[in-house]
């Protein structure tokens, strides 16, 4: 294959701007021949885009136009596109192909990619599209949708290269040579033993530059990175970034070799993993502009609720004190903000505690320093902010004892934000919970009621408007 054909077509500049996005001028312009029945000149101004912009061409078409346009655009809607395009899109216009169509794009892709078409499909259709493919790619995609989703066994591909361990480095080449049917894209080569067991790895670098007559053995990288097959995706990542790895094998419960995971997959899985968990933390479920309405209100209004009931025991909380407030107005003026602030410093320790626990920096033989450390933390912005606020308190109103009463309830509170922020999602990390959905609420829920509880309490102790 020619540098040319690797490298992909540079697209025209009036199609895309200074970032790399499609301009809305393009995206109108390709729509405006699809509506007038122009399909060839529709696809004149789409060729030679990268596959990646044609499936953000897709995501930028309003969905009851997007068939219409791939109808207009069916000789370059194949697999590359698909694999690049946003689930809830893909899902759409999959729903409109035949299985035999299906078949046709599964065959094209990695088989990862190809499972990522069709695990999402109704299993009807999902049989109908695997009887539609070639007996041994049905049996690679049937074997990958048996693990678990989100697994190594999932996320691998099949076609890899794997030699054994006698053999010589001229045999190895004499091999890759020969073979047309090999895979053409691989970064190392996997030496496995007589039980199709790896035992090393060779890169393709050190393969060209050593004489052929040496043994594989004794020029393979012994040390490797072994992925279970049931291993989380979000494991996987974590093990890629922590040793900075290209590729790695992927083994089953005796070790044989039965994939390898790339580098490529893992960057769409930090990229994925990442972003859920900040829209976890607020409760938005998935957070895809394609979702389905109907499914975005019912996440997000699920979290709404819980966060109506939190909020209704803080209210309740406030009740306890009406004969207080009614004493001194000043007292409703202020507690929103103790309350407040305790909630964002209890916000601020959560996310730090939740990535903490997505990357392994926190573990159970570093939980009690953090704890330490987070108390001291929230100390220190406690007393900065309980003085600035009793300053203020003191000068707006006249009364030492609010602005000392508002101080005190200000370092209470960020106390609790600290330790609430930590133990919340650790607690729930040990309960085999997601840290990152349900910590929010809590962690709301206890600043809220400690805030309130806290500057009211400390109020009636105090006397103030007795």
């Amino acid at each position: 294959m020619s540098e040319t054909e690797l490298a992909p077509q540079a697209p025209p500049e009036a199609s895309l701007d200074e970032d790399d996005r499609l301009k809305p001028a393009f995206v109108s312009a390709v729509l405006e021949r699809v509506e007038q029945g122009d399909s060839e000149g529709a696809r004149q101004l789409v060729d030679p885009l990268h596959p990646a912009d044609i499936a953000d061409l897709f995501e930028l078409t309003p969905a009851e136009d997007r068939r219409a346009l791939a109808s207009a655009l069916a000789d370059l809607l194949d697999g590359d596109v698909l694999a690049e395009m946003n689930d809830y899109v893909r899902e759409d216009l999959i729903d409109a192909l035949e299985p035999h169509e299906v078949a046709d794009i599964a065959t094209q892709l990695d088989t990862d990619d190809a499972v990522a078409i069709i695990e999402d499909m109704e299993e009807d259709d999902q049989r109908a599209v695997l009887r539609a493919l070639a007996p041994d790619d049905r049996a690679a995609i049937e074997e990958a949708l048996s693990y678990p989703e989100e697994s190594a066994g999932r996320l691998m591909q099949r076609d890899l290269i794997a030699v054994p361990e006698h053999w010589s480095v001229g045999d190895a080449i004499d091999y890759l040579r020969s073979n047309e049917e090999l895979t053409t894209d691989f970064w190392e080569i996997f030496v496995v033993d007589a039980q199709h067991k790896p035992i090393g790895t060779l890169q393709l670098s050190w393969m060209m530059r050593t004489p052929r007559v040496i043994q594989l053995a004794d020029v393979m990288k012994r040390e490797q990175t072994l992925i279970p097959v049931d291993m989380d995706q979000e494991e996987v990542a974590l093990r890629f970034q922590k040793y900075g790895l290209i590729s790695a094998a992927v083994v089953d419960a005796p070790g044989r070799l039965v994939g390898m995971i790339t580098v490529d997959d893992i960057l769409h899985i930090v990229q994925e993993e990442a972003g859920e968990d900040i829209l976890k933390l607020s409760g938005a479920g998935e957070g895809d502009i394609n979702e389905p309405i109907l499914l975005t209100i019912r996440s997000r209004l699920t979290w709404l609720v819980v966060n109506l009931g939190t909020a209704m025991l803080a209210a309740s909380v406030v009740g306890l004190f009406e004969a207080t407030i009614s004493k001194l107005v000043a007292l409703a003026i202020l507690m929103p903000i103790v309350s407040g602030m305790g909630g964002n410093a209890g916000t601020q320790t959560m996310a730090v505690v939740v990535r903490a626990l997505a990357t392994n920096q926190l573990t159970s033989s570093n939980t009690r320093r953090m704890i330490l450390r987070e108390l001291r933390i929230a100390l220190a912005n406690g007393a900065t902010l309980g003085l600035l606020l009793g300053i203020g308190v003191t000068v707006v109103f006249g009364n030492h004892d609010l602005g000392l009463v508002i101080a005190l309830a200000m370092i209470t509170n960020n106390l609790v934000a600290g330790l609430a922020g930590i133990l919340v999602p650790v607690g729930l990390e040990k309960l085999d919970v997601d840290p990152a959905v349900s910590s929010a609420v809590f962690v709301t829920m206890m600043t809220d009621v400690m805030g309130f509880f806290s500057f009211l309490g400390l109020a009636t102790l105090w006397g103030l408007g007795g």
